[in-house]
């Protein structure tokens, strides 16, 4: 299975008063493609940091980050702007739709930054609209006029419009109530499921069982990871093996 990022010695840290606080520390890492990656662990633990250097939002300090070919830490801040617009997808616990326009142009507006054809990035944003179950009586709403769970399925529409390598999912449930936090999930399920490669962090259970492959981190380092395979509703073998490798973690 081809590995879309490959980390060497990965480092990041910050300093705070004066004082060097080491948040990622020589990781090396392997993101395949195909996979529905979930990165968990305690707060504080250094998820969220590695998933900004993952996907070129934040620059690591040291270390190397091979996505697709290209050595990412080597971009320029335009550069990575414009690496990130190609190859990545984001969805955060917050949405950040932009409230003055449609649900539609909302995700139009995302796939129009990398393919001018306006007819034919419409296409794919209806179908993707679709995909997430937003019908058509939604598609000129405005964001205030949808549910948080609704607004969440346009943000991972608007993920998806520029066929990403990899699409980042940040806590995509950490605002939603149960039910709703599961229609979510069942969204991203099914797009790893119809071939999307997926790297999601959470401190949510039921959400990394969605995960084929869970990745540890322990102050700033991988811990362990555990391969569970494709996600099946109601497998409790597979919930179980979870749940004893996040007991030997000390979950």
């Amino acid at each position: 299975m081809k590995n879309v990022i490959e980390t060497q010695k990965l480092c990041k840290t910050f300093s705070n008063g004066g004082v060097q606080q080491h948040i990622l520390k020589n990781i090396n890492l392997e993101i395949r493609e195909g996979d529905f990656t979930v990165i968990m662990g305690a707060s504080g633990a250094g998820k969220s940091t590695l998933l900004y250097a993952l996907s070129g939002m934040d620059k690591p300090t040291l270390g190397s980050i091979d996505f697709d070919g290209t050595d990412i830490t080597k971009l320029n801040a335009d550069e990575l702007a414009l690496f990130r617009r190609k190859h990545c997808g984001f969805v955060f616990q917050q949405v950040y739709l932009v409230d003055s326009m449609s649900v539609l142009d909302n995700v139009l507006a995302a796939g129009l930054l990398t393919n001018k054809n306006r007819k034919e990035v419409a296409e794919r944003a209806k179908q993707l609209l679709r995909s997430v179950d937003i019908g058509e009586e939604m598609w000129n709403k405005f964001p205030a006029q949808i549910s948080g769970g609704e607004a969440q399925r346009v943000g991972i529409a608007r993920a998806l419009i520029n066929s990403p390598a990899l699409v980042f999912a940040d806590e995509p449930t950490g605002a939603l109530n149960s039910q709703i936090g599961k229609d979510v999930l069942d969204v991203l399920t099914k797009c790893n499921h119809d071939g999307q490669s997926i790297v999601m962090v959470t401190h949510d259970i039921r959400s990394a069982r969605r995960g084929n492959r869970i990745i540890y981190i322990e102050d700033g380092k991988v811990a362990g990871n555990v391969e569970l395979g494709k996600y099946v509703a109601g497998d409790k073998e597979r919930h179980q093996q979870l749940n004893d490798f996040l007991s030997s973690k000390g979950w």
